[in-house]
Order: structure tokens, then sequence, then C-alpha cells
């Protein structure tokens, strides 16, 4: 029980900024099993974008609301998703072979190519928000993030690491995962969508499975395998088609921002 705990707060250290005790590190053998924890810090995540929306809405309109909610994911994770994002789309805009792609990814700097990604993910997962009733709001945010991460960690499982060098830091993270690992992940990754209490939540995961079989045949094509700024740009890409799904499952009128904006679905 005591190694599970340092495991959770391995991940929780490397996935968040989030404070941890001191004798928490990043050793190789605990950051390796953390991944299984990755959607259980989704979890976490949203529960505390989704009380923070909550907490917003008895002072600000719903709009001011959503966006402190999105901030405090970014705050919480120090923008660790994003940046693999802006990177992710760096790398398959301007590059175009396996070394070109890797180079440009692995390149602190953000591109014309990242900086639309990061503004097309973030407008669109914040309009997508703003059309689901509020009363689902904590429950979107919850599965999203979830679920998210365990469609990007699931990559582990099935494609190789693209980068030969073992000078990334995701490099200790980038081994399959055993079937135990594989199992607390899922569990953690699908369980929340149990939250809805509603099976027509299962429509969602056709669209979350396409996602994932676009995105792995493009990694697969162009660089042979993911890196860490793919799961990251995984991460974010299946959260956005997870909210954009749930637009259909929960459509309603009384959309939460919407009517601000005067459109109708």
């Amino acid at each position: 029980m005591k190694k599970e705990v340092r495991i959770f707060f391995t991940a929780l250290l490397y996935y968040t900024r989030i404070p941890c005790p001191k004798w928490v590190d990043h050793s190789d053998e605990y950051l390796k099993a953390s991944s299984r924890y990755l959607p259980l810090i989704g979890i976490l995540v949203g529960v505390i974008s989704g009380i923070t929306f909550q907490f917003g809405r008895f002072i600000f309109q719903p709009g001011i609301s959503l966006i402190l909610a999105m901030l405090s994911t970014i705050l919480l994770t120090g923008a660790f998703h994003e940046d693999g994002m802006a990177d992710m789309c760096d790398g398959f805009g301007g590059g175009w072979t396996k070394e070109k792609i890797l180079a440009i990814m692995k390149d602190s700097r953000i591109g014309t190519f990242g900086a639309l990604g990061l503004i097309f993910t973030l407008g669109t997962k914040f309009l997508s928000l703003a059309s689901i009733p509020e009363s689902k709001i904590l429950f979107v945010l919850i599965s999203g993030n979830a679920v998210s991460r365990y469609i990007a960690l699931s990559f582990l499982n099935t494609h190789p690491y693209a980068r030969e060098s073992g000078d990334s830091k995701t490099r200790p993270l980038a081994e399959k995962m055993p079937l135990m690992d594989q199992i607390i992940a899922a569990f953690f990754g699908i369980g929340p969508l149990l939250l809805f209490w509603d099976y027509r939540i299962l429509f969602i995961i056709p669209g979350l499975i396409l996602t994932r079989f676009l995105l792995a045949r493009m990694f697969r094509k162009w660089i042979g395998g993911y890196t860490g700024d793919c799961l990251g740009g995984t991460q974010q890409i299946t959260e956005v088609v997870f909210y954009l799904s749930c637009i259909v499952l929960f459509h309603s009128p009384d959309a939460v921002l919407l009517p601000y904006f005067n459109i109708k679905l």
C-alpha cells in the first residue's frame, strides 16, 4: 500500500504542479509505474475544474466561469498537455521527414502551426463546453479529462517510442504497460462515464475510437511511433472530441452560452 501511495504521488508530481511530500522524486522505477494513474490525475483535474466553474457561477456569467475552469486545468498541469499539442502541431505541420518532425517538436519555441493549434483547440473547447447544459458541466469535465488521458496513454501499448536517443523526459514512461496497470488505467479512464447514468453515453465512444485511429495512423506513417508531444496532443484533441460529442448527447436549446451570442443549434 505504501508503494502504491508513492507511485500515485509520483504521478501527481510528474503530471501536475500540485505540491507533493518531499520524499517524492522522479525515480525511474516509480515513474514507469505512475502512468497507470494518469487517468486518475485526469479525474482530479476535472473535479477541481468543475468545482471552479460551480463557484465561479456564484459571481460571474457562465462564460467567465468556463474560462476560469479552463485556466484552472492549465495552472494545475503547468500546460503540460497544451505544450505537447503545440509542439505536435509545429512538428507535423512544418516537417516532411521523421528527422525534421522530431527536431521541430524538440524545439522549445512555438511556431505558427503550434499557435494556431492552441487557438483552435482552446477555442473549440470553450465553445463546446459553453453549449452543454450547466447541470452536466461537472460530469463532462471529469469524464473528458479522464478518458482523454486514457486514450493518450493507450499508445504506450500499441506504438513504439519514436525517438532513439534517451535524453527525452518521456523516455522512462515509454514502455508497454503490464496487464494490471492497463486494467487500473482503464478503470479510472472509462469509469467516470458511468457518472452520467445514461446509456447514450456509449455513443460517444465510436468518435473517440475513430479519433485515436486517425492520430495513430498519422503517427505511424510519419514518425513510426509516438513521442511525449504526441501523447499531449492526443489528450487535447480527444478531450475536444469528447466535448463535441457531448453537445450531441445533451442537445438542448437552453445551452449555457449560445443565447449570449444569439446562436441557435
